[in-house]
């Protein structure tokens, strides 16, 4: 009991205490703690008082973590290296057809990416940023994105997001993505991207350091989630000012921007699409596009998103001329040099390269290239 104790080690009230916590937090299971206080509990309500106590000191310390990781609705799996959240696809997440827009996937991608960072630790106090990377005054910046949808969620539905991290070269890092639905099981989208640091004070891109290396090193995952990684690699030809299609006076608002005072990537999907044909939006979905970031813009800056049709995706190379709706239209794959009239001719694929540059002086802020498929409703039955 606390008297013999107090006997035998000749110390006050207070140290028993503090000897007490110390002997049951150094038993190695719950099973041998469960154990112990049961056995001890019995002779002295000191004891546990102590336990009581200290249990609740250790919950108060994860509360934060435990209430904040419920609302996220996000866990980590495979040894903690990936980060797996589910989302439901919300009313101003959906177009007029009710399906989730190529917006709402990179949302939850950018989410996904920044909840993994908090649930491992690393997060600092900026914008997914770690703790050795807020020592060293550095930042993430999106060097290449690549993303592939096969399917688009409707409203109401529920998808599953994993993302995990591994290096890409010597300075950069790369991010995979995989997106179920979680009805089916069924990957309904893959994505991959490439991230460098840049300092935050001089706005130059920096070789990352040792210790960021080291940091994020014991979260790096061997896997690719796209089917063909050599997609990233892919040269994007420069559009010239003869590109078909083009949406000049595109400013960024003071929404646009996130944490790190530059504007936020999802709004340059939004930039790139501006220049795309409605007709296109009707009759089409988009299935695959790749944006490479050149540099980054200000609030101040004016932009142009420019596009023109390239040609089409290596399946429909194969085919040698395609009619459709039956309305004697015919379209010879790999010869498209502007895009149909899809009022009458409705080709199966459409490809297009993209460029956003500024609009005063036509410096680069990224090159794209997008692919869509034609619309299930589209096709003849």
């Amino acid at each position: 009991n606390s008297t013999n104790l107090s006997t035998s080690f000749n110390i006050n009230q207070t140290n028993i205490i503090i000897f007490l916590t110390s002997f049951l937090l150094s038993l190695s299971t719950c099973k041998s703690i469960k154990r112990e206080t049961k056995k001890k509990t019995k002779k002295t309500p000191l004891l546990k008082l102590i336990i009581k106590t200290k249990f609740r000191q250790l919950a108060a310390e994860n509360t934060d973590l435990s209430r904040l990781g419920s609302f996220r609705q996000g866990r980590l799996i495979e040894g903690r290296r990936v980060y797996r959240q589910t989302f439901v696809i919300r009313s101003y997440e959906v177009g007029v057809d009710k399906a989730a827009s190529i917006d709402t996937f990179m949302n939850h991608l950018q989410e996904t990416a920044l909840n993994h960072v908090w649930m491992s630790g690393l997060a600092g106090d900026g914008f997914g940023a770690t703790h050795e990377m807020i020592r060293n005054d550095l930042i993430w910046v999106v060097a290449c994105m690549c993303i592939e949808v096969d399917a688009y969620p409707a409203w109401g539905d529920v998808v599953e997001v994993d993302t995990w991290v591994a290096a890409s070269g010597k300075s950069g890092m790369r991010r995979d993505w995989l997106v179920r639905d979680c009805k089916t099981g069924q990957i309904i989208s893959r994505a991959t991207s490439t991230w460098v640091t840049m300092n935050q004070i001089t706005r130059r891109l920096s070789k990352m350091p040792d210790e960021v290396r080291t940091e994020i090193a014991p979260f790096h995952f061997e896997r690719f989630a796209m089917k063909d990684q050599n997609t990233v690699m892919q040269k994007i030809d420069r559009l010239e000012d003869t590109a078909q299609f083009v949406h000049s006076g595109l400013t960024p608002k003071r929404g646009d921007l996130d944490m790190n005072q530059h504007v936020n990537n999802v709004k340059y999907v939004g930039w790139v699409m501006e220049s795309v044909p409605v007709a296109v939006f009707e009759n089409y979905e988009l299935s695959s596009m790749t944006l490479k970031y050149r540099r980054e813009c200000s609030q101040s800056d004016v932009l142009q998103s420019m596009c023109s049709p390239t040609s089409c995706t290596a399946e429909l190379e194969k085919e040698a001329e395609v009619e459709v709706n039956g309305s004697g239209c015919s379209y010879t794959a790999g010869s498209q040099t502007s895009i149909p009239d899809l009022a009458k001719c409705v080709p199966p694929h459409l490809q297009f390269t993209h460029l956003l540059r500024l609009q005063v002086d036509g410096a680069e802020i990224l090159r794209g290239k997008t692919q869509w498929r034609l619309k299930k409703s589209k096709h003849l039955h």
